[in-house]
């Protein structure tokens, strides 16, 4: 099986496709090579910027792959490129999309893969929606060969995930600093965070899989932890109690509309999931790395080098004003 990663190197992708070359798949990574990620030994490149469509074209002309997997296809326009470039050549095509398609609250709980799409809060889920009806659309039309998956907050050992501050060294400076860690609303709203090694695990095996042409899953972990847990977590793998500030996800929008849509869209809400289809398709499949050691793993690699504990001062400037307005009341 010959398998074309679009992306490749990415925080969700990389673990896919050590992954795969570890079990000896032939696997060609598209990208423009700027990620500070290296490849897997065995692992093809090609340099090309995906956007540069005369790039893009000239890159992949002339190849001939089993199955292409777009990591970075964000609008319907990036699929429409891939549908025209891969149409009747390849034997699977598998589009990344997200959880955050599915309406909230789902009538659905915890959500199957059936549940309602819809998400007016959010234009990243919006788009992601609008490629999967293309995707669907262009399958029922001619059949091309689309697979969705819908990962959920998945993460590696160079993210540090939280709901806030991004995903480097910011909410966990903070916490050393003796600075608030802002959870929106009461904190108790539950999620699910993936470690990448365990998406890998379920994607691998669905690629090349006839069966799932046609098909969407969602490939998550089966741990739901509250966001007050995801953050005494985070903490206590430093060793600190964190001073949580609980702040309406409202108001959070209200002071940053495009902080607030990632809550107001997403992470305002809980989120759960069945994970039986994509068991069922690939039996083996088990999420085994639990949050407690995920984190473990991500701050290791960032006490690895202290190069890497990159801070964002614009978002930790953000978080100080959002923490200030909301206190301001109380101030006075």
């Amino acid at each position: 099986m010959r398998v074309l990663f679009i992306g490749g190197t990415g925080n969700i992708s990389i673990a896919a496709t050590r992954l795969l070359a570890e079990r000896g798949v032939d696997v060609t990574v598209l990208n423009r090579g700027q990620s500070d990620v290296p490849v897997p030994d065995g692992v093809r490149r090609i340099r090309a910027d995906i956007r540069d469509r005369p790039s893009f074209t000239d890159a992949v002309r002339g190849e001939e792959f089993d199955v292409v997997v777009d990591w970075l296809a964000f609008v319907p326009e990036h699929v429409e490129l891939d549908i025209e470039l891969f149409g009747g050549r390849i034997s699977q095509y598998v589009f990344i999309s997200s959880a955050t398609v599915y309406r909230k609250p789902s009538p659905f709980f915890p959500l199957v893969e059936e549940a309602p799409l819809g998400n007016p809060d959010w234009a990243y889920a919006r788009n992601k929606i609008a490629c999967e009806e293309r995707l669907r659309r262009e399958h029922e039309e001619s059949g091309f060969p689309a697979t969705i998956v819908r990962p959920s907050h998945t993460y590696g050992e160079t993210w540090i995930p939280t709901a806030l501050a991004g995903q480097d060294y910011t909410v966990v400076d903070r916490m050393l600093r003796g600075k608030s860690t802002v959870v929106h609303d009461d904190g108790e709203s539950l999620w699910t965070l993936t470690h990448n090694t365990d998406f890998a695990q379920a994607f691998a095996g669905i690629l090349g899989n006839a069966d799932a042409v046609g098909e969407s899953f969602h490939i998550t972990s089966d741990e739901a932890l509250t966001w007050n847990k995801i953050t005494e977590t985070v903490a206590a793998a430093v060793g600190l109690e964190p001073r949580v500030v609980h702040i309406p996800s409202a108001f959070i929008a209200a002071v940053d509309p495009e902080l607030g849509e990632g809550l107001l869209g997403d992470k305002a809400h809980s989120l759960v999931f069945d994970n039986t289809k994509i068991k069922r398709f690939v039996p083996d499949f088990e999420a085994v790395v639990p949050f407690a050691e995920g984190i473990a793993r991500s701050l290791a690699w960032f006490d690895a080098d202290p190069a890497r504990k990159v801070v964002d001062e614009e978002r930790d400037a953000l978080l100080d004003r959002i923490v200030d307005a909301y206190e301001a009341p109380v101030r006075t």
